[in-house]
């Protein structure tokens, strides 16, 4: 396919009370980013990490990191989450009146710009903002928890999407996936046109298994199915 496949590791979903060895065990694999979810109870259900880990983990690691902002209002928090370390900040199109004028906040800041689009968002919302995009986020899962089954209308949805960004020139935008980015699941989605692929509980933080044998895993399996 021609397109670099990275490898995030969702930190929500680390050990927490051996963080700075997951972290280091992380570098030794020369893992892409760190996929931070910043959630506020309100937008989802849920809450999850928040910018002083996010500080913490600019001073214990040079890995690069990704904001996920699930929150409502996602434009009162550009500022410091990229003062946090964020080289993507991610919102959600659900999440704003002001689509356009949130990712130009982004870029203001000197960070990459991301759309997140959950399970049974159309892609039309794409249509106008594609040349403020650095990348695309698909929600496989409905956001707010960890664990749940891929969605499977998600994986024709990754597909449209490549699709439409390289039929109108944009195809250098990245497509990350977001939810239930499994062992099992990985191959269809490169296969769709993913090219960042979130794991969580099911692939590099697996239990039973290290982060290097998972991360190994999932390296065989991006070297299959490009």
């Amino acid at each position: 396919m021609g397109y670099k496949i990275k490898i995030e590791a969702s930190v929500a979903c680390a050990d927490f009370r051996n963080l700075e060895k997951d972290i280091r065990e992380l570098e030794a694999c020369k893992i892409d980013f760190l996929h931070i979810d910043i959630m506020d109870g309100f937008f989802v259900p849920n809450f999850a990490l928040n910018f002083s880990i996010m500080k913490t983990l600019q001073e214990m690691t040079s890995i690069p990191m990704e904001c996920h902002l699930m929150v409502d209002k996602p434009e009162r928090y550009i500022e410091i989450a990229a003062k946090s370390g964020a080289e993507y900040i991610s919102i959600h199109a659900e999440a704003t009146n002001h689509i356009q004028r949130v990712l130009s906040q982004i870029h203001e800041t000197g960070v990459k710009s991301g759309i997140a689009l959950n399970p049974a968002t159309p892609i039309n919302v794409l249509d106008y903002i594609l040349g403020d995009l650095d990348m695309i986020v698909v929600m496989t899962v409905n956001p707010g928890f960890a664990g749940q089954p891929l969605i499977p209308a998600t994986l024709k949805k990754i597909e449209e999407i490549r699709n439409l960004i390289d039929s109108k020139g944009f195809g250098k935008i990245e497509i990350q996936v977001d939810g239930n980015v499994s062992i099992e699941n990985i191959p269809k989605m490169i296969k769709c046109g993913a090219t960042m692929l979130v794991g969580g509980t099911s692939s590099v933080f697996r239990k039973g298994y290290t982060i290097p044998d998972s991360v190994r895993t999932i390296k065989v399996l991006i070297k299959q199915n490009q």
